[in-house]
């Protein structure tokens, strides 16, 4: 059996706010599929901004409680991209963590935790 992951839940607010704060963030448009959805592709994985409030549901989501990690080619370029945008936290530097990735963390203005890593240096285990 293959079992593949292709989305991801990322709850929000107001969805214009997050459409265009994540498409600064990612440096795609990302697609409108829905009043209260806004996809991003994410390599197989779709990143999917969703406002209960704004699909027309009654009722509100909070953050997510843990990080959601990105592998990046130029981490550099995602963190100058960052430093221009309103991230609640935004950490001062890139690090390489004692596991050895090249990374940085961010929260998004909803409460969400994001990591960006150097692709190269990923570690999975």
């Amino acid at each position: 059996m293959t079992i593949k992951l292709f989305r991801v839940i990322l709850p929000v607010p107001n969805i214009a706010q997050a459409a265009t704060f994540y498409g600064h963030l990612l440096d795609m448009p990302g697609k409108r599929v829905s009043s209260g959805r806004h996809y991003f592709q994410c390599g197989e994985t779709i990143l999917a901004c969703y406002s209960p409030r704004d699909d027309g549901d009654a009722w509100d989501t909070p953050a997510n409680p843990e990080h959601i990690y990105f592998a990046v080619a130029d981490l550099e370029a995602v963190f100058l991209r960052c430093r221009t945008l309103d991230c609640k936290r935004l950490d001062a530097e890139i690090k390489t963590q004692p596991w050895g990735e090249r990374s940085f963390y961010l929260e998004d203005p909803f409460g969400n935790q994001l990591c960006f890593v150097d692709e190269k240096t990923t570690f999975t285990g």
